[in-house]
């Protein structure tokens, strides 16, 4: 097993990809990640079903 000191590696926040993600994501008020994409789409469609 190997020992991690406090800190690991990510290649996609050295390049930035991560950071650009964010800022897509808060500007289209759309997620990019599976399970935020989900609940807002789940959350849509409760709103249309019980659309007072």
């Amino acid at each position: 097993m190997a020992k991690k000191y406090g800190f690991s590696f990510s290649w996609k926040r050295l390049l930035g990809i991560s950071g650009l993600k964010s800022k897509v994501s808060r500007k289209t008020g759309i997620p990019l990640t599976k399970s935020g994409l989900e609940r807002k789409i789940g959350r849509t469609i409760i709103n249309i079903l019980f659309k007072k």
